[in-house]
């Protein structure tokens, strides 16, 4: 069972299982997450042998916007399929997509962090993540068979222009269509990330599905190991363009308190799911901006 199959990193996922594992029975869940009764009724409905949970409000933006929300949807109604998989599927494996901020201030103190590093997050998405995080921990004691991951930054073809990636790249793309100025909107470009492309992110999601032998409760960072500017992945986007483009700081854009570089050590995922992510930056941000750039034109 999967949740959120209909957002970004979903759709990409139920992609990959369908081509990587054809015979295995895939059931793409429609309900609402923050409603208990219909969560039991789905899980008693399926009792499925793995649930990857990716249901959520994903953007930092959007959690910032309506903070009720993101608590209700990733808090509670995480702890809602928790609950239900303990009462309809005891015997499931219950995959959680955590995130890269929860760890927040942690950054502040030693980079890269592998998972024993604490999490401190600044903003409501880290912190209703890092909240879900630590209470489906807490649940290992009542026999949930929990593995969490945590993964770092990442993008791809069909991504909301709410993240930075694509932000750029659909301002890029209407540039060469003649409908915005030759001047870019940005954020901070200071700010280093840790990118990965979103089918690198879903094979180590799909490792952690037939991973045999987990131990209660783990944690798996899955990200690249390295940081890369923002700046940087903005020029390489214009310099795909041959266009000379202006970049103008919004302060809309900038985040306050923001963590100036966020990296994670992968070693432990590499080592228990056999997993590195294999597809350049370069090629992913070439995929991205394809992307955007159709989108530009009308449907034949």
């Amino acid at each position: 069972m999967i949740t959120g199959a209909q957002g970004f990193a979903g759709r990409h996922m139920a992609a990959c299982l369908r081509e990587t594992r054809p015979a295995v029975p895939l059931h793409i869940a429609h309900f609402d997450i923050t409603d208990p009764a219909a969560v039991m009724e789905a899980v008693a409905g399926f009792r499925p042998t793995h649930l990857l949970h990716l249901a959520g409000v994903s953007a930092v933006s959007a959690a910032a916007a309506a903070p009720d929300l993101a608590w209700r949807v990733n808090l509670h109604g995480t702890l809602n399929l928790a609950r239900a998989v303990l009462a309809r599927a005891p015997d499931c494996r219950f995959l959680h997509v955590s995130s890269c901020e929860i760890y927040g201030r942690s950054f502040l103190r030693a980079a890269p962090l592998d998972e024993d590093a604490p999490p401190a997050p600044v903003n409501a998405y880290g912190a209703s993540k890092a909240a879900a995080d630590l209470a489906l921990g807490a649940m290992v004691g009542e026999g949930l068979r929990l593995l969490r991951l945590r993964p770092a930054n990442h993008t791809g073809p069909g991504q909301s222009p709410a993240f930075v990636i694509p932000a750029f790249a659909r301002q890029i793309a209407l540039i060469e269509a003649g409908a915005q100025e030759k001047v870019i909107k940005t954020g901070s470009l200071t700010a280093r990330r840790d990118f990965l492309d979103v089918r690198d992110v879903c094979a180590a999601y799909a490792a952690a599905l037939a991973l045999e032998g987990e131990e209660a409760g783990e944690i798996l960072n899955i990200a690249s190991g390295r940081s890369v500017a923002v700046g940087d992945i903005l020029d390489t986007l214009i310099g795909l363009t041959g266009l000379s483009i202006r970049v103008e700081t919004d302060p809309a854009r900038l985040r306050p308190g923001e963590i100036p570089e966020t990296w994670l050590d992968p070693a432990r995922a590499r080592a228990r799911l056999g997993w590195e992510p294999r597809i350049p930056l370069a090629e992913t941000l070439r995929g991205v901006l394809a992307y955007w750039r159709a989108q530009q034109k009308p449907p034949a």
